[in-house]
């Protein structure tokens, strides 16, 4: 890296596109329950990278030893992100940041100091004099060591405009590229936000020189909000996670933020670089990663985010998607809208999936079949495939099979791997017992029954939610296994997870067993 770069020969600002400034690695990452070892960070990065991110805020390097080697192998890896370090204005801090940085393909030094008075008197215990000097001085022992730097003003929001000016307008004429006025606590509303940002473009001396950045926290609810009012008032940079990880109650979301610009482009003017079909694989790596599912209806990523089970919602997306959805599941890299069938849904919804497998009931038919479908949707939060093809055939949803639990055991080994034993009763009378050991009592499990069935199963996917509250909380566990080339999906629900999870994989078990009654059980090793 050529460390005697000249910042003033920057390019202009592009008026027309907003730079997505990522932090989920620093920002994110720090807030509780949320952290990573090097190596998730490092394929998170390279997610981003793919993802289209214009800056990576990679970690603070002078943190710890740990985040200094992730910001140094990041910046090693990435190609055409802007790999970024985060820095207090101290000698410390920005030397230990340049030295992170110096084999990023381009590297940004950022620089961050508090200007709010009560910052100021109770964080730093300094006068506005004071943190003027220190803003300059380290902006300019910064430029020297990256391609570019940028200066925030921590807390600007409840910093008296006027110093706010006078601190920015140093911090362009001291080499920053990029301002950041940061809602650090979540406190303002978008109204503010414009009548900010618009000041500060209208009086810091070197503005049209520079990008602005909004870096906004949750604490309110605003941050998206406040995010797209920043963007309106002329902010080119955004700086947010996904998932809105981050500080307390997170940061600006970047998938909110990145589709509120794509499906509201008319109102806003503007564009990212970003590749939306991306979005939703990235966030489902996010929560791999820290082991933190986003909420089921969380905005754009969640799993209800393009799901329809209202009866009324559903006829409306039959005639026309554009009733009830916005944009396409597509766009951010979701396969398909799913029409959720339960006691809500309607007639239309139900005719509609019972042809998708095959079933074209008359009207009369029609009727009958409803009114067993919702006693059935009463009992049961979500009704599956596998339960309408039972209606369908006049058999009882809860009496599918042709296997069933006759008896299971797990037990989990302190230091050790996990064991359980399961035995099945068939419907043409037989049973099979099994034994199996485990990485854990999930995978002990579902070994067991692999066994016990004769069915060879690869699993690809696996997760368990909470469908209720309390000390006795059901679990709803959902499986996905390969067997014979094909993926399955098996679903179970109990107050014990390991015993979900068996009722899952014995769901596709059966799944297998009902749609190719001709095949023989494979034979599988017991060893």
């Amino acid at each position: 890296m050529n460390s005697d770069h000249d910042v003033s020969a920057q390019p202009m600002p592009d008026a027309d596109r907003v730079r997505i400034f990522d932090t989920t690695l620093r920002d994110g990452e720090q807030a509780p329950g949320f952290s990573m070892d090097r190596r998730a960070k490092l394929r998170m990065a390279q997610a981003l990278e793919a993802l289209g991110v214009d800056v990576l805020e990679a970690g603070f390097p002078q943190a710890s030893p740990d985040d200094f080697a992730a910001v140094a192998e990041i910046a090693r890896t990435l190609k055409t992100t802007t790999v970024c370090g985060l820095a207090r204005c101290q000698t410390g801090d920005i030397e230990a940041a340049g030295r992170a940085l110096e084999q990023a393909q381009h590297a940004r030094i950022h620089l961050f100091l508090s200007t709010s008075p009560l910052h100021r008197q109770h964080k730093l215990n300094m006068s506005r004099a004071q943190v003027l000097d220190t803003a300059v001085a380290a902006i300019e022992r910064a430029r020297g060591l990256c391609h570019e730097v940028e200066f925030s003003a921590e807390d600007a929001l409840r910093t008296e405009p006027e110093f706010l000016v006078e601190v920015f307008s140093a911090a362009v004429a001291a080499g920053a590229t990029t301002l950041n006025a940061p809602d650090t606590v979540g406190y303002t509303t978008p109204a503010e936000v414009v009548e900010l940002f618009e000041y500060l473009r209208r009086h810091v001396r070197g503005a049209e020189r520079v990008i602005f950045s909004a870096h906004c926290h949750d604490d309110l609810g605003m941050a998206v909000a406040n995010s797209l009012a920043a963007v309106s008032a002329g902010a080119r940079q955004v700086e947010c996670t996904i998932n809105g990880i981050g500080e307390r109650a997170g940061n600006a979301a970047l998938e909110e933020v990145v589709m509120a610009l794509k499906v509201r482009a008319p109102h806003f003017g503007v564009d990212t670089r970003i590749d939306t079909r991306k979005l939703f694989p990235t966030s489902r790596l996010l929560t791999q990663l820290t082991g933190q599912a986003v909420p089921r209806n969380k905005a754009i990523v969640g799993d209800n985010a393009f799901a329809h089970e209202s009866g009324i919602h559903q006829h409306g997306m039959l005639k026309h998607r554009g009733t009830y959805e916005i944009m396409r599941p597509q766009d951010v890299g979701i396969a398909e809208t799913r029409l959720v069938l339960g006691k809500h849904s309607g007639r239309a919804a139900l005719r509609q999936r019972l042809q998708t497998l095959g079933h074209t009931p008359d009207d009369a038919a029609l009727d009958e079949l409803f009114a067993r479908f919702k006693t059935l949707a009463d009992r049961k939060r979500e009704i599956h495939d596998e339960d309408l093809q039972a209606l369908a055939l006049g058999h009882d949803p809860d009496a599918l099979g042709p296997w069933r639990i006759v008896q299971l055991t797990s037990a989990t080994h302190l230091g050790g791997s996990a064991s359980a034993s399961v035995r099945l009763a068939h419907t043409d009378g037989h049973e099979s017992s099994e034994a199996a050991i485990g990485d854990g009592p999930v995978d002990a499990v579902l070994r067991a029954i692999e066994r016990a069935a004769g069915h060879r199963l690869q699993l690809t996917d696996f997760s368990v939610r909470s469908v209720s509250e309390g000390g006795d909380a059901q679990g709803h566990a959902q499986l996905t296994a390969r067997h014979a080339g094909r993926d399955w999906r098996g679903h179970g629900v109990s107050t014990d997870i390991v015993e979900a999870t068996a009722l899952a994989a014995l769901d596709i078990v059966n799944r297998i067993e009902r749609q190719t009654p001709a095949a023989q059980p494979a034979v599988v090793a017991t060893s």
